[in-house]
Formats: C-alpha cells, sequence, structure tokens
C-alpha cells in the first residue's frame, strides 16, 4: 500500500449519541479524548487547540511541519463537510481556520480547532472499546479496514471486523490486546506494537470511566509506528464523584441554557421538541407521562411533550419553583402538566410546594397548569390547590384526564 496524508478524521462514526441530560454521558472533542490518551502515554500526533485563525497560524508554525486542521465538533462526516484541511505553511493553516471557523456540520457550529502535525501513513486501522449494556461486559471492536464508516466495515466486510468480549475482571493486558489485534487481521510485523497502543488505550477506558473509546483510524507509519491519529471517547459522568477532571470537559457553550439552568439546580430534566411542559417525581413515571401525552396530543393539533423532568422524592417548594421557572423559560412551552404519585414525599406536601412555587415565581407563572395528584394522602393535597385557587391551576384526577387537559390547553 502506498505512502499518504491523512487529511480527514472517521466520516461518520457510529452512532452512539448520549440522549440523557444530568449525571450519565458526556461525549468529549477530539482535543479532549486526545488528552486523556496523553495522560495515559497513548502515541498520538502533537497538537493544540486553537479559537481563532491567528492561534491556528502560531501553532502551525511552533510545530514546524505540515499540520491538520481539524474542526472539533462532537459529530462525525467533518472531512466531507469541508472541516479537515491539510496546511503546508503557517500562512494556509490560518487561511484554512478562517474557512473552518463558523462552519455549520451538520447543525453544530465549530468554535474551535485542532490544529495537529500531518501523519505519512501507511496503513489505517480501528479499534474501540465500549460497554456492552446488553450482555452486562466490555466489548473490543478491530479491522484492519480502518479510516472509513465502520458501518459499511460491518455490513460489506464482516470477518474483517472482530468483536472481541472482554471479562471486566480479567481485563487487556499486551497478551489480550496482541489477540484482539490479530483477530482483526492486523498484519503480523505490527502485532507487537499494535499491542502496547490497544492495551493503552483499554487503561483510558477503565481508569478513565469511559463508556466508548474509539480510534479510527489507528495509524501505522511508515517506519511502523502506532498512532491514535483520531479518538472518541465517551465519559461516565456517574463517575464524576470520582473523576474530578469530568467537570472540565463539559461544553457549556454547546449546551441549552434551559439544561445549564437545570443542571445548575440539580435537576434531571431533557429538553424536548413539544408544548407541554411535563413535571414528575420518578422516572419511570415521568416516561409514562411523555407517552401519555405524547397519544393525548394526537387529537389536539399534533402537539407533544416538551420536555423530561423528574423532581425526585423531595418535591419542596424551591425544588417545585426551580422546575417551574426551566420550563416556564422554555418558549415552546403552552401548557406544563405535573403528574405526582405521593409516597414517601405525601401529596399534601407536594400541594404546598405547588403554591409556594407559583408565590415564588409570582407573575413569571402565566401558562395553564394541569395537576394530577395521587397517592399518599391526596385528599388533603387536592384540598389545598382547591383553596388556594390560583388562576393558573387546573386539578385533574387521573393521569390520562390530565395528559388530555394540558394537551387541550396547548393546542389553544
Amino acid at each position: 500500500m502506498g505512502l499518504k496524508l491523512r487529511l480527514d478524521s472517521v466520516p461518520d462514526p457510529v452512532p452512539r449519541k448520549s440522549t440523557c441530560q444530568d449525571g450519565e454521558l458526556m461525549d468529549l472533542f477530539e482535543y479532549q479524548a486526545k488528552a486523556l490518551f496523553a495522560k495515559h502515554d497513548v502515541p498520538t500526533t502533537p497538537g493544540r487547540v486553537a479559537d481563532t485563525a491567528e492561534e491556528a497560524e502560531q501553532i502551525a508554525q511552533e510545530i514546524g511541519k505540515s499540520v491538520v486542521v481539524k474542526a472539533q465538533v462532537k459529530v462525525g462526516g467533518r472531512g466531507k463537510a469541508g472541516g479537515v484541511k491539510l496546511a503546508d505553511n503557517p500562512a494556509d493553516a490560518k487561511a484554512h481556520a478562517e474557512d473552518i471557523l463558523g462552519l455549520d456540520i451538520k447543525g453544530h457550529v465549530v468554535k474551535k480547532l485542532l490544529v495537529a502535525e500531518a501523519s505519512d501513513i501507511k496503513e489505517e486501522y480501528y479499534i474501540s472499546f465500549l460497554l456492552d449494556r446488553a450482555n452486562r461486559n466490555y466489548l473490543a471492536m478491530c479491522s484492519v479496514e480502518g479510516g472509513m464508516e465502520i458501518e459499511e466495515v460491518a455490513k460489506n466486510s464482516p470477518d474483517r471486523l472482530a468483536r472481541i468480549n472482554i471479562d471486566p475482571t480479567e481485563g487487556v493486558d499486551e497478551a489480550k490486546a496482541r489477540e484482539i489485534a490479530a483477530a482483526g487481521h492486523l498484519p503480523e510485523e505490527v502485532l507487537d506494537s499494535a499491542a502496547k497502543t490497544i492495551a493503552k488505550l483499554y487503561e483510558v477506558f477503565v481508569k478513565e470511566d469511559t463508556t466508548l473509546v474509539e480510534v479510527n483510524p489507528l495509524v501505522r507509519t511508515p517506519d511502523d509506528q502506532i498512532l491514535a491519529l483520531d479518538g472518541k471517547v465517551t465519559l461516565d459522568e456517574n463517575a464524576e464523584f470520582r473523576q474530578e477532571s469530568i467537570a472540565e470537559f463539559a461544553d457549556a457553550g454547546s449546551t441549552d441554557p434551559l439544561e445549564l439552568k437545570a443542571k445548575e439546580n440539580d435537576l434531571n430534566y431533557v429538553k424536548l421538541d413539544g408544548e407541554v411542559g411535563i413535571i414528575g417525581n420518578g422516572a419511570g413515571l415521568v416516561m409514562s407521562t411523555l407517552d401519555v401525552v405524547a397519544y393525548a396530543g394526537e387529537k389536539h393539533k399534533g402537539v407533544k411533550p416538551a420536555n423530561f423532568l423528574d423532581i425526585g422524592g423531595g418535591a419542596s417548594a424551591e425544588v417545585m419553583a426551580a422546575g417551574l421557572d426551566v420550563i416556564l423559560g422554555d418558549d415552546q412551552v403552552k401548557s406544563v402538566f405535573v403528574n405526582v404519585f405521593g409516597g414517601i414525599t405525601a401529596c399534601d406536601a407536594v400541594a404546598n410546594g405547588i403554591v409556594k412555587a407559583l408565590e415564588i415565581l409570582g407573575d413569571e407563572a402565566t401558562k395553564p397548569l394541569v395537576v394530577r395528584l395521587d397517592g399518599n394522602n391526596v385528599e388533603e393535597g387536592r384540598r389545598i390547590l382547591e383553596e388556594a385557587n390560583h388562576p393558573i391551576v387546573t386539578q385533574s384526577a387521573t393521569m390520562d384526564e390530565g395528559a388530555d387537559k394540558a394537551a387541550e390547553l396547548a393546542a389553544k
């Protein structure tokens, strides 16, 4: 295979979108993934991050060789979209940076660039470690067919993509890593060097509490070095208590402002594209409420749920006020459905929380609020809301009735 310069990162990695907000999964930018790689001595190409074209020019000048200017967005297809360019000199790096900054790649606007030393490449491979939730295990995937969409390899050359189950209690040492590389059909002459890099990538996977570590391409240079030329890492935010660096990787600039406000108030909130705001206590109840509202909305101009918001067991006035403040701040929301089943926190406490929350919000609470209470001390809770007689509050006896009423009000 002839030598070539790698100009693009992985075209379209296997889609693994993080759908959960607070305390679950966090995808990293490539430059952040490479920072973790460097921490664990995974060999890669030197480079730095630039926010401006002038910074890109300066980094290229300091590297003193040909560089690749790469858009930093959490989506594949950067090369195809013009977000990855080879620069032979600092002036070219600046010009390419000017073109790439502000570029919209699949809805992601480029605000940062990685300027990295370009590499001569003899061959390209693929390697990843991921959490196999279905089998409650770890999975390694390896292929000699790197540098292309892994979905295409799996579809067109399934025999070239090795899938190796990893016992978490045994892990991956260099012997196991060599087995993985051999199963992926990497050439015999690079198995030992590839094994060293693969073992270090597994170290990243485990020690950094990730659910995914992916390198595409893992490259072989003309002198048989093995380099991680690109990197995709997903962190498990549930491990934040022992991984202080997780907070440093948060990308506040691309996070929805409402989700940021919810996170600041320790609310489990995910914004959706709908008109009916949802508040419930318990993830299962909230998920059921989303389904019921979506079904009810079909006969009310097709309105849909606007969010997932679980206030947990402690529905205090402050928590309820924080939740309502986030939801009412969404311009798309036309009505709010509060669906609470009283358990440890009884319905009267929830009702008092709603009343006090509306007092706290004052004139900001203008959108209709449908409340369904059930469970522990429900009669007292309903009485409290009736006596408060707030003009925007409507009570419903059942979840179906509440969802239908909230959808109806949103449609108006």
